[in-house]
């Protein structure tokens, strides 16, 4: 089984079998492999709970690693108040990443090996240590960290963000069963220590073709960028997990998401944390 802990919402007990989870993952993990969306989880499930969520998540994450694919990190999402908003939720979300997830900065991305691609600016920790405990704070991640770097999330859409039949728009419990949308992560620049900079003032500025599209800065990210991964290592905690050493940890978005097309070249500025492109193919 994954080593992933189950979600936030209280169920009154679990609607969905074994089979029907594995099931829906199976369907998540064909609608990757071949490029193609499919209807909603909740469209089927509309009484799925969050934490059904996660176990159709964990579930994908045990299909991949039974291909060959290694953990080597996690991504926050739902951080910005904005986005809480808009899905009508008070807490982030999170998902997997693995080593088939991993892009290097300038390497071509084809967007048609994804479905629905987006791109959003992040900062990604590198742990030094393992990192678990219910009463943790910034102070505890940052004391974990070895390095901060510059980061993009490619983010996508197996189950329909609208369905064009329907019209009808997912859920964060869709979202949650999709692996929190993550596809990939890149990261470059210059990496820095934790404490190297005030990390609630680090921005950045995402250029499409050459325009500016988008700028943030980290403190978008519930005040500061490490509180994402307070939140995934207390969750952790309450169920004997760990965020481990040398996982790398995608600490939750601060612009908001770039659709992309064949032909885009995107840039990214981190100032003092370096730049680095990411062509779309």
């Amino acid at each position: 089984m994954s080593d992933l802990p189950s979600g936030d919402g209280a169920s009154a007990g679990p609607s969905l079998t074994e089979e029907e989870i594995r099931a829906e993952a199976e369907l998540l993990d064909t609608a990757e492999r071949q490029r193609t969306q499919i209807r909603q989880t909740t469209s089927v499930y509309p009484r799925m709970t969050f934490e059904e969520a996660y176990r159709v998540q964990a579930a994908w994450l045990d299909i991949r690693q039974a291909r060959g694919e290694q953990v080597i990190g996690h991504k926050i999402g739902l951080t910005s108040r904005a986005m809480q908003q808009a899905m009508n939720i008070d807490t982030p979300d999170s998902g997997f990443l693995t080593d088939a997830m991993a892009f290097s900065p300038g390497e071509p991305i084809a967007s048609a090996d994804f479905c629905d691609l987006c791109l959003e600016v992040e900062l990604a920790f590198v742990l030094a240590d393992d990192l678990s405990g219910s009463d943790l704070g910034i102070d505890d991640v940052l004391d974990a960290t070895d390095h901060v770097t510059a980061a993009v999330e490619l983010i996508a859409a197996r189950s329909f963000r609208t369905d064009p039949a329907t019209g009808r728009t997912r859920t964060v419990i869709d979202t949650i069963a999709d692996n929190a949308a993550d596809a990939g992560i890149v990261t470059g620049g210059r990496p820095i220590g934790p404490r190297d900079a005030d990390l609630r003032w680090v921005g950045a500025i995402a250029y499409r073709n050459g325009v500016a599209e988008e700028t943030g800065l980290a403190a978008g990210v519930l005040d500061h960028p490490a509180n994402g991964i307070v939140w995934l290592a207390r969750r952790y905690a309450e169920q004997g997990l760990s965020l481990r050493a040398g996982q790398v940890i995608l600490s939750g978005s601060f612009t908001r998401p770039m659709p992309v097309a064949p032909g885009d070249e995107f840039s990214f500025d981190f100032g003092p944390l370096g730049s680095f492109s990411v062509p779309i193919v």
